[in-house]
């Protein structure tokens, strides 16, 4: 699967966090408004609450937001939007966002992409390249030698490790909760719980190629109202 990509974008991406509690608000009020304010009925708030603690978010700011997106305190109303292009050298990308402001985000993301050598599609352009699938990320104290076997145990449908020995389990959408419970009950730390896109036909670019197009990510990931990026990078 087409993920080795993903720990450079993150090492850049933890090199600016500074925006970190604004996204993470942002998605904790869409979640709650959407599905409700209690985080048992609703995965999305429970898993976006997760990231906020596990981003020591503190727990004033997220009853904030959470009461934000119930409506029962007053603030801006965001909307979830997918954006769709190609970077350089034919890799598609999917943008997730958040936003209070359609124009203002479409008009920064083309600047981006334009200044990066590619360019945004039309609505549907790169989706049908993707699947949409669950994302579980963990570490382990005594990593499993055989992780194939470890996914087979807990449902996941592939598995991959990162060189941080950071594991990915790439679950079904509906079984993200149940391979995440699985995974802690088998003494794994998890670090990510979520709802994703994996390409189907991951791209191979050398390293030069590679480092261009993971910086263009990184750049669209430290947008504020940017939520995820996904890539047919391999």
């Amino acid at each position: 699967m087409g993920r080795s990509w993903i720990q450079g974008y993150k090492d850049i991406q933890a090199a600016k966090k500074g925006n970190v509690f604004t996204k993470l608000s942002k998605e904790i009020s869409v979640a709650a408004r959407l599905g409700g304010a209690d985080p048992d009925g609703n995965a999305r708030l429970r898993a976006a609450i997760e990231e906020a603690r596990a981003n020591s978010m503190p727990r004033d700011n997220i009853e904030r937001a959470i009461k934000k997106g119930a409506g029962t305190l007053e603030g801006v109303n965001y909307e979830d939007i997918i954006y769709e292009g190609y970077a350089r050298h034919g890799i598609a990308v999917l943008v997730e966002a958040l936003t209070d402001n359609r124009n203002r985000t479409v008009s920064e993301l083309k600047v981006l992409f334009k200044d990066y050598g590619g360019n945004m599609g039309e609505m549907g352009s790169v989706n049908w390249m993707f699947n949409r699938v669950g994302i579980v990320e963990g570490t382990h104290e005594n990593l499993p030698s055989d992780l194939e076997g470890e996914a087979i145990e807990v449902n996941a449908q592939s598995v991959s490790k990162h060189n941080n020995n950071v594991v990915s389990f790439i679950t079904d959408p509906t079984d993200l909760d149940s391979v995440k419970t699985s995974l802690l009950g088998r003494g794994w730390k998890i670090t990510l719980s979520e709802l994703g896109y994996e390409a189907k036909n991951p791209v191979t670019l050398g390293e030069a190629e590679k480092k261009e197009v993971v910086e263009f990510l990184s750049e669209l990931g430290g947008h504020d109202d940017v939520r995820r990026v996904h890539a047919s990078l391999a």
